[in-house]
């Protein structure tokens, strides 16, 4: 089925922005690739080191160049809850290899940390550049060039971009990823919501406060809100690199051990060595990446992927930008309720259809492109399923044809809202962008003073003296990635919700992020360019009326224009922001960093090569 005009609009523009980054990567990986297992570039010495410690079978096999080798790379630890299931994936994928014929090899791990419990901490300032860390850790773990596919275990905010922009730099290994699931439902979203909001009116205390919370973060598993880390799980299934239906499989079940076991037998099948051949650069392409923006749009997702899936895009040689979001979101329809989006969570959403349902209806709808590559083989619809367990085999079955409940999950043709809740906003305050699928439509445009800020806990500070019982419009500077590592801004949340509750006109603008627990409140986010590129935000002063329009995608401070020309932008001594916590080790990303329009990324597209020097760099294999 072909797609609606519009989507194909936007993906031609994209393929002819792309074009000569997209060549040359595609370029680089038929370079990469060897018609052989990639340890036949190894010499004896090399090839010794990467199997000394192997079972002697396994040792053989590798000896005999005669089995492919999978890598594990894995954000296990176990103090985060989403990551802590991963202990146990490395022996299950090792077993289901071995009975397959091949061999995996625990290749490396990452790191993981988590925005819940760094968040309004100054480790939040290390979370957006742990990204680009993680890819590098990734690339790490494969630069040992002795496998022939990948296995990713990977689930929450940063390392799931991380991860598979480290496999994008080595794109011509099939790549699998391996969900770890949500932790089963705990306390309500609207209850949760309501015992925050006390605890910042100090109606109530800090241990009535971690009860509560306690009580909603309760065992293994991923939050069960649909934030970044489930905005993850749900745009690794659109692009095709999980199994259909294995996002929200929830730990220690008998089906997520299958899938677990079955996504290594999976890798092992699409590898350079047999005829299903499928990279993980051909993978993820122009029509896949808008797929993905798509069905991001679609189910209310974390605004923290305008920047992750722009980083990913750009290391696969695509280039994408707010634009092209914006452009999508007004034609993609809303097909799910999901907190913050409305009260269910994931597991409900999963109940009622999940996400076989979601990529079947959008396919239908000609909203994404059905003739793309998976680890299933070339076409989309096959992961228009779900996964059940008979007896010890997974088997696939459709998704179903009807919503389990329509208050979570809808048909494109009668969806929540006509579009997808994203709006590029500009004006005189540089870009942004902002998430309205959860604010009212009386809020979406704010004309209001400015209230100018420079941190968190200024703002908490003027909350808590009673200093904000008006209509304003925070200004929080200062806090993109140049200047502090871009955190998010969650701990205003309760306040500005209870402002809003009590009758106050109010929005956030900011050059930081909110990510996918922003709800209600308008707030105009990754505002570029940011304070210390130059970005007009540092010439805001308080009383200036600002007007914040979601409807006409307008970010103004109604100054008069001679004025504005002549101020100068507020300077800050940022150092207490970039020493201790390890903060002064990341340095380096603060100063390379790219705009959050470019991905907030620390490194670029792939330089275009000449075809000569292309095949003047062409690897040569070694001689064991």
């Amino acid at each position: 089925m072909s797609v609606q005009a519009s989507v194909a609009k936007v993906t031609e523009r994209i393929v002819a922005r792309s074009q000569p980054y997209r060549s040359a990567y595609l370029a680089r990986l038929e370079q990469a690739r060897r018609q052989d297992v990639q340890r036949g570039a190894l010499s004896c010495t090399n090839l010794a080191h990467g199997f000394a410690a192997f079972p002697t079978n396994d040792k053989l096999r590798l000896k005999q160049d005669k089995s492919s080798s999978v890598a594990i790379v894995s954000s296990y630890n176990d103090m985060l809850s989403a990551h802590q299931p991963f202990e146990h994936y490395p022996q299950i994928i090792k077993d289901a290899v071995h009975a397959a014929g091949g061999v995996a090899q625990f290749a490396g791990g990452t790191p993981a940390m988590c925005d819940g419990v760094t968040q309004g901490q100054p480790g939040m300032e290390l979370s957006l550049f742990s990204r680009d860390a993680i890819a590098m850790a990734t690339a790490i773990a494969l630069s040992h060039n002795m496998f022939d596919a990948a296995v990713y275990l990977g689930i929450c905010d940063k390392i799931v971009p991380g991860l598979l922009i480290g496999a994008l730099h080595f794109g011509h290994l099939p790549a699998v990823f391996i969900p770890g699931g949500p932790m089963t439902s705990g306390m309500t979203n609207k209850e949760k919501v309501k015992i925050r909001q006390l605890y910042a009116e100090g109606k109530i205390g800090r241990a009535e406060l971690l009860e509560a919370e306690a009580k909603s973060y309760h065992s293994a598993g991923t939050c069960t809100f649909y934030g970044t880390a489930n905005s993850n799980q749900m745009l690794m299934e659109a692009l095709g690199l999980h199994l259909p239906g294995s996002a929200f499989i929830t730990p220690n079940t008998p089906l997520r051990a299958a899938l677990t076991a079955e996504a290594g037998r999976q890798a092992l099948k699409i590898t350079d060595r047999g005829d299903q051949y499928l990279p993980v650069g051909h993978v993820v392409s122009e029509k896949s990446i808008v797929n993905a923006i798509v069905t991001l749009l679609a189910t209310g997702g974390s605004t923290n992927h305008t920047l992750h899936l722009v980083a990913i895009a750009k290391a696969a040689g695509i280039v994408i930008d707010w634009n092209d979001f914006d452009a999508l979101s007004a034609v993609v329809p809303l097909v799910t309720r999901i907190y913050p989006n409305g009260d269910a969570d994931v597991n409900h959403f999963h109940a009622a259809g999940g996400t076989g349902f979601v990529i079947r209806e959008l396919l239908d709808a000609g909203l994404m492109h059905e003739d793309v590559k998976t680890i299933l083989g070339d076409s989309l619809r096959a992961h228009c399923a779900e996964p059940f367990l008979e007896g010890e085999s997974v088997v696939f079955k459709p998704a179903p044809a009807v919503s389990g409940d329509d208050s979570v999950l809808r048909t494109a043709t009668a969806p929540f809202s006509a579009d997808g809740g994203l709006r590029l906003l500009t004006g005189n305050l540089g870009r942004s962008v902002i998430k309205i699928s959860a604010v009212k439509k009386e809020h979406w445009v704010v004309q209001a003073p400015a209230l100018v800020f420079h941190s968190q806990e200024a703002f908490m500070k003027a909350f808590r003296a009673g200093e904000l019982d008006r209509d304003f419009v925070a200004v929080l500077s200062h806090q993109g990635p140049r200047a502090n590592g871009m955190p998010e801004l969650h701990a205003l949340t309760p306040a500005l919700g209870i402002l809003q509750d009590a009758g106050r006109h109010v929005a956030l603008i900011t050059d930081g992020r909110m990510s996918g627990a922003s709800g209600k409140v308008p707030a105009a986010i990754h505002v570029t360019p940011e304070v210390l590129a130059g970005g007009p935000l540092g010439l805001v002063r308080d009383g200036d009326m600002i007007r914040m329009d979601a409807e006409q995608g307008i970010l103004e401070a109604l100054v008069p224009t001679e004025e504005w020309a002549q101020r100068q932008p507020l300077t800050l001594d940022l150092t207490a922001n970039h020493v201790g916590m390890g903060r002064e080790l990341f340095a380096m990303f603060r100063t390379t960093v790219s705009a959050a329009e470019e991905g907030a990324t620390s490194f670029g597209l792939p330089p275009v090569l000449h075809d000569q020097e292309s095949a003047e760099q062409q690897p040569q294999k070694a001689t064991i």
